[in-house]
């Protein structure tokens, strides 16, 4: 697959570039790049990030850090079997407990909720840090509402990191999945106030909380512009209340 010349793969992590000292230097340069571009496309074209993926897994298999990139890029490609192969072999080479959470969602993706559940409760979880510890309970919730269990689902969500007023890496995610759990348990008001606490730590965007927010205050965002061309009378029109206040 093509890399464009300014792709050098110095861009790479240098943990990762320390793995790839163990191949031949014009080997190692290649599988770089091409984790490079798994990297950059993995979020704007997972499809084309796993073809890297695939390039530099049959480069340097034996590569840790090419396993777990080819295991993101099959997960984000949604082919959970493939993506939970590659991130039980990175962390059989490496024996760290960092790809458990992802490996129960991946665990979730094959229909297997119960499985995730039991990875959930398991001693390695204990193991990891803070943010993987959140990631779990996040698993662990849609696990429980893969199964129908809504109740358990928000209980689950329920922890000191959600009740915490600081803002860190996991709290907009956090939030929004205990909103969108009591908005299906039919708790709308609750589910509302969460929605906005979601996006008053949303700095980057990660989630549509804005826009869930807004639909439940019966907002509809409509073009600017009419389908002819001319501006129409608004940007937002109010589909509640005239007061906005829905209760």
């Amino acid at each position: 697959m093509p890399i464009p010349e300014e792709v050098t793969g110095d861009e790479i992590d240098k943990d990762v570039r320390q793995e790839l000292q163990s191949l031949p230097k014009t080997l190692a340069e290649d599988v770089a790049r091409n984790l490079v571009m798994v990297a950059r496309l993995l979020d704007e074209d997972p499809e084309a990030a796993y073809g890297y993926s695939r390039v530099a897994l049959r480069l340097a298999s034996r590569v840790a850090a090419v396993r777990e990139a080819a295991g993101f890029a099959a997960y984000a490609n949604q082919k959970y079997g493939e993506a939970l192969a590659e991130f039980r072999a990175a962390r059989r080479m490496t024996g760290s407990v960092e790809l458990w959470p992802v490996m129960a969602d991946c665990e979730r993706g094959l229909g297997r909720p119960e499985k995730a559940l039991d990875m959930a409760g398991a001693p390695e979880v204990h193991k990891l840090d803070k943010a993987g510890q959140v990631e779990m309970r996040l698993v662990a919730a849609g696990a429980r509402r893969d199964m129908g269990q809504l109740d358990a689902a928000i209980v689950t969500l329920q922890s000191p990191e959600l009740a915490s007023h600081s803002v860190q890496p996991w709290t907009a995610r956090l939030r929004y999945a205990y909103a969108d759990a009591l908005l299906a348990a039919g708790r709308e008001q609750e589910a509302r106030e969460w929605f906005a606490k979601a996006v008053e730590s949303d700095r980057d965007g990660s989630t549509d909380a804005s826009d869930r927010l807004a639909e439940l205050d019966g907002v509809e965002f409509v073009d600017a512009l009419g389908e002819d061309g001319a501006e129409s009378g608004g940007d937002v029109e109010s589909t509640g209340d005239e007061d906005g206040d829905k209760d």
